[in-house]
């Protein structure tokens, strides 16, 4: 049932996997389950977002000024990795854990800059791994100063 909570944080806009490694981990899930379970259903985001928003821009987003504010926000933010670096600015994009730059944001840009999807699932995919690496480093690092400290 934990697991089950890792991957449905994963998969939420804005925590993705910021939000589900550090639960799995709190919650005492082995580390590497978590990490490859995080990534896996994070990078699954990819396709109900690239190949959905073309569906719903036309019938809906275009119409409601907030959705066209959070792609703006997107392309306004992405547009410098992407135009400069390509593949690897989107990989780059992904891959900084911070709000607005994971698979969501990341699988968005790629539909807004019109980037193949087999090439774009590959980056969004490497960038979530990387995230991963990133947020599992400083999960444990975290943890494991809570421990030294007797917290």
């Amino acid at each position: 049932m934990d697991f089950l909570k890792v991957i449905l944080v994963s998969m939420l806009p804005i925590a993705e996997l910021r939000g589900s490694i550090p639960l799995g981990l709190a919650l005492g899930l082995n580390p590497t389950q978590t990490f490859l379970i995080s990534v896996f259903f994070n990078s699954l985001i990819f396709f109900p977002v690239y190949f959905g928003l073309e569906w719903f821009y036309e019938r809906l987003f275009s119409k409601i000024p907030f959705f066209e504010r959070i792609l703006e926000r997107i392309r306004k933010k992405g547009s410098k990795y992407v135009e400069k670096y390509e593949l690897a600015g989107l990989i780059i994009f992904v891959s900084v854990p911070t709000p607005f730059t994971g698979a969501y944001s990341g699988s968005a840009l790629a539909w807004l800059f019109g980037i193949e999807w087999k090439k774009s699932f590959l980056a969004i995919f490497l960038g979530v791994l990387i995230a991963g690496i990133i947020v599992s480093i400083a999960s444990l690092g975290l943890l494991a100063g809570l421990d030294f400290f007797g917290a």
